[in-house]
């Protein structure tokens, strides 16, 4: 582990720090951290988990004076826990971001108030806004999808290898503003091959839930809930072509124009990868994966 500490960064002094410290997990993200680092100059501290970047990620994120922690990538949640159990952060909340992600003025400002008060909850869910081609996706993608983003680093922890869900151990409660995230930042064959990954992650949870039994108290859990109906439609004959049918049409995904429609067909295709590889994993023995690179 490596840790580095610019003592040269522009000086802030005019803008008053929030009580809050950003976890931001890279590779390979030159062209994104910059306007990442640029949404959050009201944090009192940026801590970047970077799993061996091989561009300017972590030559930026010195001279922004964020601090640098390098870990080999595992899987989404391992690499989340791994950061909340082994890195000091000097705050008492925490907020979550990839590097492709902005924090929205309007967000900025709540976040500033809500940690400035004592506070009931130890986590709070997030919004966040998908774009593809300088379009917002309100309609192609799951809007609004709920992240929990911002919480007390104590209370919380992560499960799944990929799209980590959290576990809260107290209240958790909602805010108002945007994340804003450009999934399409490096372009579409980023994207697919990112996503390429993720099927592989998402068919190995989708196969180990397969035995899981779900009690009807568990249900009353947002979290047990959705699980289960993943697990549901994982099973669902013509699963590609239902998503594509469910965001486009059901969801207006058409609304959104040709970015809607390419985004709609993309994760399409994305759900006929899953598919392919649990497929495959249910014929076989589940093997013992886990490992990988991260973006």
């Amino acid at each position: 582990m490596q840790l580095s500490l610019n003592p040269n960064a522009p000086a802030t002094s005019a803008l008053k720090r929030a009580n809050v410290a950003v976890l931001i997990m890279t590779l390979d993200e030159e062209k994104n951290l910059p306007a990442c680092l640029d949404s959050v100059l009201w944090a009192s501290e940026v801590v970047i988990l970077d799993s061996g970047s091989r561009d300017r990620t972590v030559e930026i994120a010195k001279s922004r004076g964020c601090r640098v922690v390098t870990r080999t990538f595992d899987n989404w949640s391992a690499h989340q826990n791994w950061a909340l159990q082994n890195i000091p952060f000097g705050s008492d909340w925490l907020l979550n971001l990839d590097a492709d992600e902005t924090v929205s003025p309007e967000l900025s400002r709540e976040i500033a108030r809500i940690t400035a008060q004592e506070q009931p909850d130890v986590a709070f869910r997030i919004r966040r806004r998908d774009y593809f081609s300088g379009t917002w996706l309100r309609h192609a993608t799951f809007y609004p999808t709920w992240l929990v983003r911002l919480y007390r680093p104590e209370s919380v922890s992560f499960e799944r290898l990929v799209n980590p869900v959290a576990v809260v151990r107290g209240s958790t409660g909602s805010l108002h503003g945007h994340i804003d995230h450009q999934p399409f930042s490096k372009g579409a064959t980023h994207w697919i091959e990112r996503h390429n990954s993720y099927s592989t992650f998402e068919a190995i949870e989708y196969v180990k839930q397969d035995k899981l039994a779900f009690a009807s108290s568990a249900l009353r859990d947002p979290n047990s809930r959705r699980r289960l109906l993943k697990q549901i439609f994982s099973r669902l004959p013509g699963r590609p072509l239902l998503k594509f049918l469910y965001l486009y049409i059901a969801h207006r995904g058409f609304l959104d124009g040709a970015p809607g429609f390419h985004y709609c067909l993309l994760q399409a295709i994305y759900e006929y990868f899953i598919s392919l590889k649990a497929r495959e994993l249910r014929r076989d023995e589940l093997p013992a994966h886990g490992l990988g690179r991260q973006r």
